[in-house]
């Protein structure tokens, strides 16, 4: 694996002359959003790229004839910003394909507030204003990278912004595993599994599984057992320059996810070798942006009691 340090971005908050936009597929809300955000680009000087798939699934709700279009990776060597329109599913990817082109993501939520996508589509074309007139907050956020490897080759590799989950599979047996940081070995598990989580994806699956929440501005990794089959097994948290391994003992149907959304099936011997990426996301944030705010507004936290 890389063992460079990964860097900060450092034209993360630069005013962009060409905004890629990348939709959620198959919506017609969607389809409504990314036109009127595309006309108000083009109306401010913008040069106007879409996503490829994005374009192909709403071409029967929207004329995107007059915007050029092209994959991520085409995307990534043309565009100065991205804007992504949809939930936090459609960032994540987003993200792992636009990571290595360092181009910073602007979500647009559109439904519930997100984690990632904090602008509602009602306040985003105020929220474009801000943003071209250089008034958006960026925020650097680490990705993890892992290699799978089988009798000592790399069977795959891959990104991830939110966790990397190693679980039990399909067929609902505990899988057992070897745990191990920096080549030092930490425990023997029998579990349904074990989230690898960033700041960022400490608010998702290992949420629910009891890890702990870390502000992004938190440099560090959470180990989160699933359903370990001894209760001593508790999250542990690692600092980001940790190399992480996980050596599969014995698993039928065993296999590692990759933000959800991207899955390898892993066999007895496999280990799954995981550590911060070279490369980071920056993700832009509207004026009066509050990390806090947004997690007592997901969460349901209560409000501040009002003073008499």
């Amino acid at each position: 694996m890389n063992n460079a340090f990964p860097h900060e971005s450092t034209d993360c908050a630069n005013l962009p002359k060409t905004i890629a936009l990348i939709g959620k597929y198959h919506s017609q809300e969607i389809a409504e959003s990314l036109r009127m955000l595309a006309r108000y680009l083009h109306e401010r000087g913008i040069t106007v790229l879409i996503e490829e798939e994005t374009a192909r699934n709403l071409v029967s709700q929207l004329d995107l004839r007059s915007w050029a279009s092209g994959s991520f990776s085409w995307l990534g060597a043309h565009a100065d910003m991205a804007i992504v329109l949809g939930g936090d599913g459609t960032m994540l990817n987003a993200a792992r394909q636009l990571a290595r082109y360092r181009v910073p993501l602007v979500g647009v939520n559109q439904g519930r507030l997100g984690f990632m996508t904090d602008i509602s589509r009602t306040d985003m074309l105020a929220a474009m204003d801000s943003l071209l007139d250089g008034q958006f907050v960026p925020e650097t956020r680490m990705l993890l990278e892992a290699e799978i490897t089988r009798d000592e080759r790399v069977v795959a590799a891959h990104l991830a912004l939110n966790d990397v989950v190693v679980d039990k599979g399909a067929i609902g047996r505990m899988i057992e595993f070897e745990l191990f940081v920096d080549g030092e070995f930490i425990y023997h598990l029998r579990s349904d599994g074990l989230i690898v989580a960033t700041s960022t994806g400490s608010t998702a699956y290992a949420l629910s599984a009891n890890g702990p929440i870390l502000h992004p501005q938190v440099s560090a990794i959470a180990l989160v057992p699933l359903c370990p089959h001894s209760l001593t097994n508790r999250p542990i948290l690692v600092g980001d320059r940790n190399e992480i391994e996980i050596r599969i003992v014995h698993g039928i149907d065993s296999r590692a996810h990759f933000d959800g959304q991207v899955t390898v099936d892993l066999k007895n011997g496999d280990c799954v070798r995981l550590r911060r990426s070279e490369y980071s996301i920056c993700l832009l944030h509207p004026p009066g942006h509050s990390y806090f705010a947004m997690l007592r507004q997901k969460l349901h936290w209560s409000e501040r009691p009002k003073e008499h």
